[in-house]
Parts: C-alpha cells; sequence; structure tokens
C-alpha cells in the first residue's frame, strides 16, 4: 500500500502563525476601539461611565450635574447599613456623617484622569466605587450607633421547647450577633471615604452565645405547664374590670425557655422569653383605649414569675394616664376634683403656677388615679364606700362578706371619692389636729401629696384616755374626712385588708 502523506511541519507553523496573527490584530482592533471610547470619554470632560460614589451612579454626568445628583441621593436615600443579609436604610445625620458633594463630584471626575492612571481609566469605564469626601462627628456617630443596637441586635436564644403534634419537645439553642458599637466606629473614623465608597457601611458584629444549650431537662416541666393555655389576666383596679388575653399551649410553648436555677435539682427551670413577651404585650396594649397602657417591663416580670412557679394565669396592671380637662363656667379645684376622684391639692400640684381663680377655657392636668394605688394590687379583695349612703361594703371573690353602717367626713372636711388602697396600719393612731387616738386605724389616702397626713378606716376615737367619741353618729358624717366603722367591725377589717387592697370610695 501507497504511504500516507503526512503534513508539513512548516504547514502547521504556518496555521499557527496565521491564528496568532489574527488574535493579535483582534486585540489592537479593541484597543482601537476601546482608546477611541476613551478619547471620546475624556474629550467630552464627563465622569467616566463606570464610576459611582457612595452608591450613586455619576457616570456620564458633568461635575455641576454630579454635584445635584449627591446631593439630591443622600437627602432621599440616606445611607445603608448592613449585616450580611439585614439592611436598615437610615439618614446619615443619625450617625453624624455628613458628606461635601462638591468635592466628591470633583473627585469622580478627575478619577482615571488625574487620579489613578490607564488602570483606574479602564475601571472608570467598566465599574469603579470613588470614595466620597465625608465629614464624621465621631460623639454623634457613638450615640446614633448606640440608639440604633437594639433593632440591630439579634439576642442568642436560650434552648427552650416546642410542642409538636401535642408532643413537648426541645429546642436547640441560638447564637446571637450584637452589633460592636466602637469598632465601627473605629473603621468610619479610620478610612470613613472608603467604608462609604458603594454608599453603605458594613456593621462589625460579634457573635454572643447561649447560657443554655441543652433544654432536654425541662420537658417534663414544660409537659405540666402546657396542658393550659396561658391566660393573662389585664386587671384595671380602677374600674375593677378585667380583660383576658389567651395564648393556647401551641402559641406560648415558642415563649418558653430554659433559665439557670442553682435551687433546682437539674440546675435549670422554665420562664418566658422577655423579647417574645415584649412583643406580644406591645400588641396587645394597643387594643386599649388610648387613656390605658401597660407597663409592659412591669408585665414581663409578672408573667415570668408566675411561669416559674407554675402558674399559668398571671395578671398584669393596667395604667391610667393623666387626663386633659377644659374649665368650664362655674367650676373652681374643690368642684373638678369631686367630680374626677381627686383630692384637689392633687390637682393644684399638677398645675403649678395656676391661680386658685380659675379662667373658662384654661387646660388643667388632672393626675391619673394611679397615683393613689402605689402598692402592688390585692386584686381578689376590694372595700367599696357610698358617702351618700353612709356604708361600708367589703368584697371577697367578687362576694359581699360584710356590710357595715359608717360615717364618712363632715362638709369642712369631706372625704374625698376617688379610687385609693390600703396603705398602712397603726393599731392606735393619735391625731394631733384633733387630739384624737383612733384604734385600728388603716391609712387610705393622703389629702395632700406633700403631707405624711392620711386619712383611712378607724374605730371610734378617743380623747384624753377616757371619752368615747361618736357612738351614736353611725350612719351619718362626723369625722374630718376619715371613714369610722365600729370598734369591732374596724379591727376585723384590720386583719383581714392587708395593705395593697383597693378602697373605691363613691360620692
Amino acid at each position: 500500500m501507497p504511504k500516507q502523506a503526512r503534513p508539513s511541519i512548516f504547514a502547521n507553523r504556518n496555521f499557527w502563525l496565521l491564528g496568532m496573527t489574527g488574535m493579535v490584530g483582534l486585540l489592537v482592533v479593541m484597543c482601537m476601539v476601546l482608546a477611541l471610547g476613551v478619547g471620546v470619554v475624556y474629550g467630552g470632560g464627563k465622569i467616566l461611565p463606570g464610576v459611582s460614589s457612595a452608591g450613586v451612579d455619576l457616570g456620564g454626568k458633568s461635575e455641576t450635574e454630579a454635584i445635584t445628583t449627591i446631593q439630591s441621593a443622600w437627602q432621599t436615600n440616606g445611607i445603608l447599613l448592613r449585616d450580611g443579609d439585614r439592611t436598615w436604610r437610615i439618614d446619615p445625620t443619625i450617625l453624624g456623617i455628613a458628606i461635601d458633594a462638591q468635592a466628591t463630584a470633583r473627585a469622580a471626575q478627575d478619577y482615571g484622569r488625574s487620579d489613578g492612571g490607564l488602570g483606574a481609566a479602564i475601571k472608570g469605564l467598566f465599574g469603579a466605587d470613588v470614595a466620597p469626601v465625608v465629614v464624621i462627628d465621631p460623639a454623634v456617630t457613638q450615640k446614633g450607633l448606640n440608639d440604633l443596637a437594639t433593632q440591630i441586635n439579634l439576642p442568642a436564644l436560650n434552648a427552650g421547647v416546642q410542642l409538636v403534634n401535642g408532643q413537648v419537645q426541645p429546642t436547640p439553642a441560638q447564637d446571637g450577633r450584637i452589633l460592636d458599637v466602637n469598632a465601627t466606629l473605629i473603621a468610619l473614623q479610620q478610612t470613613p471615604g472608603q467604608v462609604l465608597a458603594d454608599g453603605e457601611i458594613e456593621l462589625v458584629m460579634a457573635a454572643v452565645s447561649p447560657t443554655i444549650t441543652d433544654s432536654s431537662a425541662m420537658v417534663t416541666q414544660a409537659t405540666v405547664l402546657l396542658t393550659s393555655p396561658l391566660n393573662i389576666n389585664a386587671y384595671d383596679p380602677i374600674t375593677n374590670q378585667s380583660t383576658n388575653w389567651s395564648l393556647p399551649p401551641e402559641q406560648w410553648a415558642g415563649f418558653l425557655t430554659a433559665v439557670s436555677d442553682p435551687n433546682s435539682p437539674t440546675g435549670l427551670t422554665l420562664n418566658m422569653d422577655a423579647t417574645l413577651l415584649q412583643g406580644f404585650l406591645e400588641q396587645q396594649s394597643a387594643t386599649l383605649e388610648p387613656d390605658r397602657y401597660l407597663k409592659v417591663d412591669d408585665a414581663i416580670a409578672a408573667i415570668q414569675q408566675a411561669v416559674a412557679v407554675m402558674r399559668t394565669d398571671p395578671l398584669v396592671r393596667v395604667y391610667h394616664h393623666d387626663t386633659p380637662y377644659t374649665v368650664q363656667p362655674g367650676d373652681t379645684f374643690s368642684s373638678i376634683a369631686y367630680d374626677y376622684g381627686v383630692p384637689y391639692p392633687w390637682i393644684q400640684a399638677a398645675n403649678p403656677g395656676v391661680p386658685d381663680a380659675l379662667s373658662v377655657g384654661q387646660t388643667l392636668t388632672i393626675p391619673s388615679l394611679d397615683e393613689f394605688l402605689p402598692l402592688p394590687i390585692v386584686p381578689n379583695k376590694r372595700i367599696v364606700v357610698g358617702i351618700s349612703q353612709q356604708h361600708v361594703w367589703v368584697y371577697e371573690n367578687g362576694q359581699v362578706i360584710w356590710d357595715w353602717v359608717a360615717s364618712t367626713g363632715i362638709s369642712s372636711s369631706p372625704t374625698s371619692p376617688g379610687i385609693f388602697q390600703i396603705q398602712s396600719h397603726e393599731e392606735d393612731a393619735y391625731a394631733g389636729n384633733w387630739n384624737l387616738w383612733m384604734p385600728h386605724f388603716m391609712g387610705v389616702y393622703r389629702p395632700v401629696p406633700s403631707s405624711d397626713f392620711m386619712n383611712g378606716f378607724h374605730g371610734f376615737p378617743t380623747r384624753g384616755s377616757s371619752q368615747l367619741l361618736w357612738t351614736g353618729d353611725l350612719g351619718h358624717p362626723v369625722t374630718y374626712g376619715c371613714i369610722l366603722v365600729s370598734s369591732d367591725n374596724a379591727a376585723l377589717l384590720y386583719d383581714w385588708a392587708e395593705a395593697g387592697v383597693v378602697v373605691e370610695i363613691q360620692r
């Protein structure tokens, strides 16, 4: 068979040379096009098309146009704080950061020309972030970061429990992340322009580990708790009304978390996550009437204390705001006080500088009745006094247990209507103004806010050592502001009514 002809080595080399020539030619053409494009851009005096600063696209703009664009974007869009995928857009003034739009526009215009050489020129055509010229007030920046930390921080989550198909199971702990304010501030101070070149501040975060990583020992305890809904009793002692906020076991199981407890055999106990409780209580508080509110921190503590002792019916207290009042014809401090159930010196104290002669149309502040309930509430007991009926009704668990004739203050020293509270106990109290000894005295309210003197309950008083007063006057106003009951009844009430029991004095 004839031999097959082999390709000449020279033919291969020629093919290679031809290919290289083509590639060189292509590169030359590309460079010429690039050079032509750069020349056109340079010749126009515009900012290179790929240049941005502080996250604002400035490509193709004149310096004057860039100044306007930077100012508008800075005011409208602000800057972006970033922690990985989480972002917050804020007003730069919150962090004490101001941009020099003119100097930034000039830096953008110089980029790839007098600044950065050929490499910058090429980057300027396809994409480059130019450091803006910014000024930082470190004190304002630190304060702003501290203020923002509450919404940025992700607290670590201790191991807890969850209810799955009716079965309690442990949940894993989760690491947290908190804002490192000092490290973020230092980075901003050292190279503010570089940090803000893309219009974002990459926050420096620190990892936080949970304190409890295993809650398996709490499953039994949680199983007992989660047999019931969490029934939060929002109690208003002023109106004596309750609102029930109920969370089914499937929902409030997610609020449970393990906490260290040296008194527990396992070293752990279950309690309620404060952050989750706060969100729920703030949502519920928003459903109350505008004049009512919760002290959320106190409510959280009350719920946590109840759950810690395995109770699922915590009581949280509802409070009332101060009330604005517009003075009407014929009003006096005394008449307004009587209508609102507030001793009139308290209204005077809440409106310093207002003369006794009121003017129609004046706006006064009526202090909240919560001012007269300074102690923790005893929810299942209440004492009602009827001034017009000269009577006392004593309630326990909603039922009247005692129903007595009583006497209140004379017209020149009346008993104030309102919602008050048992605040003190004295076996035999002395009233120096009237030289009276009052058996089984229980202080209820101060007629004057700055005084230690209190009006309250007591039995038949004595003057001197033996003169017993008012024994035949029950059922008629006779006291100097106190509530008089028989001495036997006063002794009963003294032992029954602990500090904190609400006293409702009706007109």
